[in-house]
């Protein structure tokens, strides 16, 4: 039987299908790269917000048309997890709807497509085991989950009611799927997680994260270990320690921090204040003056006032973040936030949004700027033209950060190390041409 799987969301989904195709694949299911091909397709759905419902929904029904042509239809990931039965009575176009803890099941499930089905299980509690994986060709970046699930009760977040209580990985369990990805050739570790910076603590009885990452840098091949999704809470003095000591760990820490007015922070349930954030910013510029911060925020949470979104702005003036993305809050059934009053109208919102994207912008090429001059190690992604390839310095993740566009006169391969001199900058991109060794 043949599988096509189609993949929605964050890169924790991208992981999610990665297992369910090595699961697959060891059960002599063979995936294949298009719908046309397959049998049976499989939607990974996203059911975080709204706008990635909409997305997962018009998905879903764009792959069946291909019923038509006899093929079998089966959504999986968090939309099944968090509406499963609503989904399964209201689209009989699926044949299987499969949650976020099914796919060791999968095999079986697929076996009996003749009859609809639906298999949505709650989250289980200990570690998170290891499964299968299907490695990608020439996985020169590669994401590694070292947890699933989440124990922060944010008062916007649905997450932990789809995913679970917070699960760590196996130490051993991490570390040799790391090796295996370094053999396969990945150049760049992505750690992901609802929290990278909690690992540890159910297992462990303590924070391991900076462990981990002494023990991940001791693995040939792997040149750039990258973290996604730090608590500011929780980033150690031991943790920044470590990501000064190790030359693998990229001077690139995504840390959420979602708003900048104390209120604001209480009312999302949130540990951190202004005051805390700005000090862990602080430690970690002493420590690594390189340092590129991620952050990603909520505007227009309920109840938000034009003094808050003044603090936040002045906040974002002030931190200057390397990399910043901004997110309209979406109200979602239940959760805290859901049923609070002083819900924002849309256009409040999408102004706060265009607001902060202005002041951003203007930082983004102002650091942009001061890179010109300089020589950064790039990692290649693509050829453009001819002599023109895309690709990134380990100050960006892949697909959500900047881009280095350069020339280069040899011929270059997706997942190459090249040393590149920056020429020009713009908002979100850099341009240059390699630097040959003489």
């Amino acid at each position: 039987m043949k599988i096509y799987i189609e993949t929605l969301g964050c890169p924790k989904n991208f992981n999610d299908s990665q297992v369910a195709a090595g699961i697959l694949e060891k059960s002599h299911y063979k995936i294949v790269n298009s719908p046309d091909e397959s049998d049976v397709i499989m939607v990974n759905t996203c059911g975080f917000i709204n706008d990635a419902k909409t997305e997962s929904i018009e998905r879903i029904f764009d792959m069946a048309a291909y019923k038509q042509e006899g093929k079998k239809l089966v959504v999986s990931g968090c939309l099944s997890q968090r509406y499963g039965q609503e989904l399964y009575d209201e689209m009989p176009e699926v044949d299987l709807f499969i949650g976020v803890n099914e796919y060791e099941k999968l095999p079986q499930l697929l076996e009996n497509l003749e009859h609809r089905n639906i298999s949505c299980s709650p989250c289980t509690s200990g570690a998170l085991e290891s499964l299968p994986r299907k490695i990608s060709e020439n996985p020169y970046t590669a994401t590694l989950k070292i947890a699933e699930g989440c124990n922060n009760i944010c008062a916007y977040c649905i997450i932990p009611k789809i995913r679970g209580r917070y699960r760590s990985k196996r130490e051993e369990d991490i570390l040799k799927e790391a090796q295996e990805l370094a053999e396969a050739g990945c150049r760049e570790l992505i750690l992901i997680a609802q929290d990278v910076t909690y690992y540890g603590q159910d297992l462990y009885g303590e924070l391991r994260l900076a462990k981990l990452l002494k023990k991940l840098c001791r693995i040939e091949g792997i040149q750039w270990i990258r973290l996604m999704y730090c608590y500011e809470d929780r980033i150690t003095d031991e943790l920044i320690q470590v990501i000064a000591e190790e030359d693998k760990i990229c001077n690139y820490l995504d840390i959420p921090i979602q708003h900048a007015s104390d209120r604001v922070l209480r009312a999302m349930n949130r540990r951190s204040t202004a005051a805390s954030i700005a000090h862990t910013l602080k430690r970690l510029k002493a420590a690594v003056p390189d340092i590129h911060v991620r952050t990603t925020l909520i505007v227009g949470f309920p109840g938000e006032t034009e003094e808050d979104f003044e603090q936040l702005l002045d906040f974002v003036e002030r931190e200057k973040f390397a990399r910043l993305g901004v997110f309209t809050y979406s109200q979602e059934e239940n959760t805290t936030a859901g049923e609070m009053e002083d819900q924002i109208d849309e256009e409040v919102k999408d102004e706060r949004l265009d607001a902060v994207m202005r002041r951003q912008i203007d930082i983004s090429l102002e650091m942009n700027r001061e890179k010109i001059g300089g020589i950064f190690e790039v990692l290649v992604e693509e050829q453009d033209e001819d002599d023109s390839y895309i690709g990134r310095t380990r100050y960006d993740a892949p697909e959500i950060d900047n881009s280095v566009i350069f020339t280069s006169p040899r011929a270059l391969s997706a997942g190459d190390m090249v040393k590149v001199q920056i020429n020009d900058a713009f908002d979100y991109d850099l341009v240059g041409t390699e630097v040959l060794e003489s």
